[in-house]
């Protein structure tokens, strides 16, 4: 078996055909999937996939992107984060590419996700563009360690997951790995120890080969499984199985 560790099969590309999305997960052996929470108005959208379906599951949180987006307080997010069907925070952390200028606001939102993800002991979705240095400051300024979490859709440097996997945290890799020119992405992904692995598709995004260009859903992140079986010459079911197991322990709640 298989799980989508961050998905986004909400979006209306892959909403408006969600009996597909769940059948082509069923074919692929691709048993779960979590949800991710990028704001306010869409998350409706993402607890009422979960609530809806056993397999599926939701994290709260507010993408670091928008720099308009309305915020949740540390309380809110504690509060939301008590449903049952709610499996981590975030999706929070730092993204220099798309924002520019003085940034305190988005430290500021990052470090809120942290505080409420302390209080209520579940693990963090973390993403980082062009923000490597900060985000690893932050996590550690705010004892992020005290609730783990994971670097998704990591395509940062040995160095940088260094520093993550030091602080607890697992590192996942996407259907980037598989592109040819993803050299750095691929040598973290054959030296991350299997035991803190995890596997996505960021579905609608970030098809991994030979899909890419396309529409990404969560049924694709097989080829990122199978592609990392054969990048470090062990068996794709080694593969399977540990990320399956890391899943399940850390996001323990979804675990039951």
């Amino acid at each position: 078996m298989l799980i989508d560790s961050h998905c986004h099969i909400n979006f209306p590309d892959l909403a408006e055909r969600m009996p597909d999305v769940l059948a082509n997960m069923r074919q692929n052996q691709v048993t779960h999937a979590l949800v991710i929470g990028v704001s306010r108005p869409k998350y409706p959208q993402v607890l009422a996939l979960a609530e809806a379906h056993p397999n599926l599951y939701a994290t709260v949180g507010v993408h670091p992107d928008d720099p308009e987006a309305e915020e949740y307080s540390e309380d809110e997010l504690v509060e939301l984060a008590a449903h049952p069907r709610v499996v981590g925070i975030g999706e929070t952390g730092l993204d220099y590419h798309w924002c520019k200028g003085d940034l305190d606001w988005q430290h500021q939102r990052f470090r809120t996700h942290i505080r409420a993800a302390r209080r209520v002991g579940l693990p963090l979705v973390i993403h980082t563009r062009e923000s490597a240095e900060d985000t690893i400051r932050i996590m550690r300024e705010e004892h992020a360690e005290q609730c783990g979490g994971v670097m998704h859709c990591f395509t940062e440097t040995w160095e940088v997951a260094e520093a993550a996997l030091a602080l607890g945290f697992y590192i996942s890799f996407s259907g980037v790995v598989t592109f040819k020119n993803a050299k750095q992405v691929q040598e973290v992904a054959q030296k991350v120890p299997l035991e803190r692995m995890l596997i996505e598709t960021d579905s609608p995004y970030l098809a991994p080969v030979p899909f890419r260009g396309k529409t990404n859903e969560p049924a694709y992140v097989r080829h990122v499984a199978e592609f990392i079986a054969q990048l470090r010459g062990i068996p794709f079911e080694e593969v399977a199985q540990a990320t399956t197991e890391n899943f399940f322990r850390l996001f323990a709640k979804a675990a039951g």
